[in-house]
């Protein structure tokens, strides 16, 4: 999985690099169907020094379905976990309803055979 990262209005550093790296590599136990994930990091405005002043935003292209999570806040580090946890229950609820979908077509047809 290659993790593809954009930055706006900050420095991407290697302890950055890192930090989103080992992030994000959790995502690939919930699926191998994605190859690229895109990550877009950004300080909002270069004259506030607080408030809502990261935002991160990430997106994970599907064959026929795209994922996209966004987060902002006051902490670089929170808005990436932020992220990763929005994509993680995406991309579970997705897993899931592909496996239990066909479960249920097949438990409706073996009633419908009684």
């Amino acid at each position: 999985m290659q993790i593809i990262i954009k930055t706006k209005n900050i420095e991407l550093t290697d302890s950055l690099r890192n930090y989103i790296n080992k992030r994000i590599e959790g995502l690939k136990k919930f699926g191998t169907n994605f190859s690229e994930v895109f990550l877009e990091i950004e300080k909002e405005t270069i004259h506030h020094n607080k408030g809502q002043i990261f935002k991160t935003e990430a997106t994970i292209h599907f064959p026929k379905k795209s994922f996209v999570a966004e987060a902002k806040g006051d902490d670089l580090g929170k808005t990436v976990t932020w992220v990763r946890d929005e994509l993680k229950r995406q991309l579970r609820d997705h897993k899931l309803k592909s496996i239990e979908l066909p479960r249920r077509k097949a438990k409706k047809s073996r009633k419908e055979m009684f």
